[in-house]
């Protein structure tokens, strides 16, 4: 089991899942009827073994352009580990003013903006059905009993009172969500009211469940390549969904939850889309459950702005991270920068650094781990050239065969280290 534990200061740690009746929210691949079983199922967690937190789904909050006012907001998300007692975490961490959600519920996903007659269940914080989150802070809700299989698709709705201001979610989900008409739908299983779309998320911030205790957490750490931009909308195609889906295949012991903390145009030296990697690193890697092992796959915004003008600018960074993560007995794996000739802002000189920052990379022997991301995607004959086959066609982000490539490339041997 990882050293590192959920240690951010949460307005509420959750009620025991007795609280909470006997309702189950049961989330199969099929379709049978909603569970019986009044607290957790798997096997009763796999015959009482002892129990962690992990992360099942994850993204970055940032500020949002979203604009809302007494209106429900319905996020659908994808679930990486299977496991029981889920919990959802609502972030204000970017609003510009406190946020009261007094209707959140939870189930699984029909056509579009609907829920699956029978699913829906609603949330609950400290036994509360209403809570109010300070600018800066997050939630994390009581658990719901029952099971939540590896690779579900939930719809997370959030009913807010009044104009909360700046919206905190993710600005580029690459997922539909849903927008309603004023007033709280949030229970509704019909998706009617939901009349707007939206590519963002709203609030939501991650979902946890309860696995056996040899299961931990994965991190995904990086920018537009690990958000998956250019991916196919609302398909789940992102590297860190291939990866999940490689892992949910494994065996018990080798599986993980898979959090994915990218955030588009993020930079590791400074601040712009999204705060620096430096400065969410204790948000959105140590804080998270159980953590096991990061990925780290960021560094290229900072040679397109020219943030970074030699190898030792990211290189020093690169051991921060390291040094952070280590200190919480955190696995980090390095992932080398990909190819982007032909992109935006691309020059040999930007190549040329990225080459030797990826060189470090690889031979330096500082990350307990390597992706070999560039040489996964690139082209054999053009190096500083993504494989055509990989290309979304600007040169910069892979389609979705480059980033399933991408995923490939992950030894998940690798995921395994201990320190």
């Amino acid at each position: 089991m990882s050293a590192s534990r959920r240690t951010r200061t949460l307005l509420t740690t959750g009620a025991a899942a007795a609280a909470l009746g006997t309702a189950a929210l049961v989330l199969p691949h099929a379709e049978p009827a909603v569970s019986a079983q009044p607290a957790r199922t798997a096997a009763a967690v796999d015959a009482g073994r002892p129990v962690d937190q992990v992360g099942t789904w994850a993204t970055a909050p940032d500020t949002t352009v979203l604009q809302l006012d007494g209106q429900t907001v319905r996020n659908i998300v994808r679930t990486s580990v299977g496991g029981t007692d889920l919990r959802i975490s609502l972030s204000n961490a970017f609003g510009s003013e406190p946020v009261t959600f007094d209707s959140v519920w939870v189930g699984r996903t029909a056509e579009g903006a609907a829920v699956k007659p029978g699913t829906n269940q609603r949330l609950t914080f400290s036994g509360s059905t209403s809570v109010t989150v300070p600018v800066g802070a997050e939630v994390l809700s009581d658990p719901v009993a029952g099971d939540v299989p590896a690779q579900s698709t939930l719809a997370v709705s959030i009913h807010v009172v009044g104009d909360p201001g700046t919206v905190s979610g993710h600005k580029l989900a690459h997922q539909t969500n849903y927008i309603s008409t004023a007033g709280d739908h949030a229970a509704q299983e019909s998706g009617e009211a939901f009349t707007t779309t939206t590519t963002s998320y709203a609030w939501v911030e991650s979902a946890v469940v309860e696995v056996p205790e040899q299961v931990d957490t994965v991190v995904a750490l990086g920018d537009s390549i690990t958000d998956g931009d250019k991916s196919t909308t609302s398909a789940n195609r992102r590297w860190p969904n291939y990866l999940a889906q490689r892992l949910a295949a494994q065996p018990r012991p080798l599986q993980y939850g898979v959090m994915n903390l990218g955030i588009s145009g993020n930079r590791v030296l400074a601040d712009g889309p999204g705060v620096s990697a430096q400065a969410r690193f204790d948000r959105d890697v140590l804080a998270q459950p159980d953590v096991r092992t990061v990925v780290v796959m960021e560094g290229v915004n900072d040679l397109r702005w020219d943030l970074a003008t030699k190898p030792s600018d990211l290189i020093n960074a690169y051991r921060q991270l390291i040094a952070r993560g280590h200190a919480r007995g955190i696995c980090v794996v390095g992932g080398t920068m990909t190819p982007w000739e032909g992109g935006s802002r691309w020059s040999a000189e930007r190549d040329a650094l990225r080459r030797q920052v990826n060189d470090w990379i690889r031979t330096s022997g500082e990350f307990d781990a390597v992706v070999d991301f560039d040489a996964a995607i690139r082209d054999p004959q053009r190096p500083a050239r993504m494989l055509p086959a990989y290309d979304s066609g600007d040169h910069l982000h892979p389609g979705d065969a480059g980033y399933a490539a991408m995923a490939n490339a992950v030894d998940l041997k690798d995921l395994e280290c201990r320190r």
